[in-house]
């Protein structure tokens, strides 16, 4: 679940990109916990996108997921992590008013015990990736 860097006014961001950071292992293995993400708020969404979101039931509780089927009741989301949960299997299809915006690109900070030259050129390749859609996503849920 990310927090978010910015103020979001009646479900508008101030501004059009912000800043979030992940908690939990439930996009595993797009995405890890302390993962930083730029979030395009009002994007459009399609399947395979991993979006931000509101809980359904606790909408102070900000989510990261993968948006997989746009059904009548709103999204299907589901995490890259089969095993973590938290996700539509457990909440049902999430209304298009609670997502927020799509993520675009993860930073992932660098971990303060890996001071070798090798440990650091391999962080220097590989911090900093834009966040791409799955479009088999939606194979997935057919699989289910």
């Amino acid at each position: 679940m990310p927090e978010l860097s910015q103020e979001i006014d009646r479900g508008r961001a101030v501004l059009p990109f912000g800043l979030a950071e992940v908690t939990g292992p439930s996009m595993v293995p797009t995405l890890h916990h302390g993962d930083r993400l730029l979030v395009q708020y009002g994007a459009r969404i399609r399947p395979g996108d991993v979006i931000v979101l509101r809980h359904p039931f606790q909408q102070d509780l900000l989510v990261v997921k993968r948006a997989v089927e746009l059904r009548e009741s709103g999204w299907w989301v589901l995490g890259d992590n089969g095993y973590a949960g938290g996700d539509s299997t457990d909440y049902g299809a999430v209304p298009e008013e609670l997502v927020l915006g799509r993520v675009r690109f993860r930073y992932r900070p660098p971990r303060p015990a890996r001071r070798s030259p090798l440990a650091v050129l391999r962080w220097a390749l590989s911090a900093a990736r834009p966040v791409l859609a799955d479009r088999s996503a939606s194979r997935r849920l057919r699989a289910r």
